[in-house]
């Protein structure tokens, strides 16, 4: 499924010297990881290469933000969805609810996510996308942002089958090499709890 994007966007990222790899997507519905979230750039340049692909997905940003009014607002503009921190397995159910309603009307609906959580290193990856793509039944994109090849896009889709152990190491296969712009805050990928 290819998406009409925006070439502003794209001309962009280009002139900044961002290669963007995308092919398309394998449905309307899914879960896009990016990896790996060391740098305050990393939104910028992801906000960039989702315009520049034309893809309307939405992401989880922690609640308190959208408190601030003309801040609230632009994240909700952007696809912003307010996320209670203080319960985030609630949220996960409620998003692949969202997800099946959306597959039975054929609606587009992705959701982008960093499972890091933080730009701080920590011992490993959230794990709310895991949770709504495997309840869901949706496609996982693999995103990335490479700054020492100066790339970012989606390196391919996974169907997750449960097995964790099995799914993170073949999620970590694909991601593997990939570097933030600080290497050394990159979680290991693996996932907590």
């Amino acid at each position: 499924m290819q998406l009409a994007g925006r070439r502003w966007s794209a001309a962009l990222l280009r002139a900044l010297g961002w290669q963007l790899q995308f092919d398309g997507l394998p449905a309307r519905q899914g879960v896009l990881i990016f990896y790996p979230h060391t740098s305050n750039w990393d939104f910028p340049l992801t906000m960039l290469a989702k315009s520049a692909i034309g893809m309307p997905a939405h992401f989880w940003v922690k609640s308190s933000l959208f408190g601030l009014p003309l801040f609230g607002r632009w994240l909700r503009w952007l696809g912003g969805l307010p996320v209670e921190r203080s319960a985030p397995q609630g949220a996960a159910r409620a998003m692949a609810d969202r997800f099946v309603r959306a597959r039975a009307q054929d609606d587009f609906l992705w959701l982008a996510l960093s499972p890091e959580g933080t730009r701080r290193r920590g011992e490993g990856w959230r794990s709310g996308f895991y949770q709504v793509a495997l309840a869901a039944d949706v496609p996982l994109a693999l995103g990335y942002i490479d700054y020492a090849a100066r790339r970012l896009g989606v390196l391919g889709y996974l169907r997750l089958s449960g097995d964790r152990a099995a799914d993170m190491a073949a999620i970590a296969a694909r991601l593997a090499g990939v570097r933030g712009l600080h290497p050394e805050a990159a979680a290991p990928v693996k996932l907590l709890g």
